[in-house]
């Protein structure tokens, strides 16, 4: 059984009744789930993640006014029946593995991932708000949540960012492929400087995973996660095994790596040229990063560097 089933498991058979016997009051204040970091919040948890933090858990949001009126009574009631319910299911605790469970307000959940009480607010702020993050704060399951304030900010944190955000990270995502891909790999090769082919390469596969979740206008998880992630896509996620394919290339195949980098370019091109973001005919995806570059109605966000 995942993470995520056992964590339903005990909120539905251990915390809910406990709920309605000692906190009925409340019942309708208190929002329940599992969100944030680890594997199980993603449903990728297996049998290596049993080794560590593998406790069923939950996340339990309360608004910051409800937190100082029955907070800590919360916290002591949990504790309880964490110690009970998990008294046969110990594993090694990973620095930093037991954050993001228990009792806790919903602003200090999302401070924990946008620096904010909620969703981003700025378009700087969701422009230098790791993706990851966002990934975090919106991946799992909430099992109730009937004020719905925890909700309605993971909603915004879902689809609220702003267009121009969006172009200006495709942008970049497109400069570095033609910039690491399409140019320097082979440059690097030529030069003899392996080490530095790898990296180029690599760079250009982060940058090819991301920009098909900014296609797909989702957030990319952290790196362990993203080529999993990218396959359960509904648009391009059959290049995940491509991509990843790609990336255990040995080097001594550059033939190969390099028609591989093309094929996939000349694809993202067709994409930004049906999706009208680009004016470009050039096969070389450096120049559809300016053309995108140049939709951005954002005046300080057109005009800062195109290299995030």
């Amino acid at each position: 059984m995942q993470g995520i089933e056992q964590s339903r498991k005990f909120y539905e058979q251990i915390f809910a009744p406990m709920i309605e016997r000692e906190f009925s009051q409340y019942a309708d204040r208190i929002a329940v789930g599992l969100v944030g970091h680890g594997s199980e919040c993603f449903g990728y948890d297996d049998e290596i993640s049993k080794d560590h933090d593998f406790e069923p858990s939950l996340c339990i949001w309360l608004d910051d006014e409800d937190e100082r009126e029955f907070g800590f009574a919360l916290f002591r009631a949990y504790s309880k029946l964490c110690r009970n319910y998990n008294q046969d299911l110990q594993s090694e605790k990973s620095l930093g593995g037991a954050g993001g469970r228990g009792v806790m307000t919903i602003s200090e959940f999302y401070r924990g991932y946008t620096g904010r009480c909620g969703a981003p607010e700025t378009p700087e702020d969701w422009l230098y708000t790791p993706s990851h993050y966002l990934a975090e704060a919106t991946n799992g399951v909430v099992f109730c949540d009937s004020l719905g304030k925890f909700t309605s900010i993971r909603e915004q944190i879902k689809h609220g960012m702003p267009n121009d955000v969006r172009l200006k990270k495709i942008a970049s995502c497109a400069f570095y492929m033609a910039q690491t891909g399409q140019y320097n790999f082979a440059r690097c090769l030529k030069h003899g400087e392996l080490g530095a082919a790898r990296l180029a390469l690599s760079d250009f596969v982060k940058n090819s995973v991301e920009i098909t979740f900014l296609l797909n206008k989702k957030h990319m998880p952290y790196y362990k996660w993203c080529f999993k992630a990218m396959s359960e896509l509904e648009f391009w996620g059959d290049k995940a095994r491509f991509l990843s394919e790609l990336i255990n290339m040995p080097i001594d195949r550059q033939a190969d790596i390099e028609c591989s980098i093309e094929s996939f370019c000349s694809d993202i091109i067709k994409i930004l040229q049906e999706e009208k973001l680009t004016d470009s005919n050039s096969d070389y995806l450096e120049n559809h990063a300016y053309s995108i570059k140049e939709r951005i109605k954002n005046t300080h966000l057109r005009n800062m560097p195109i290299m995030l």
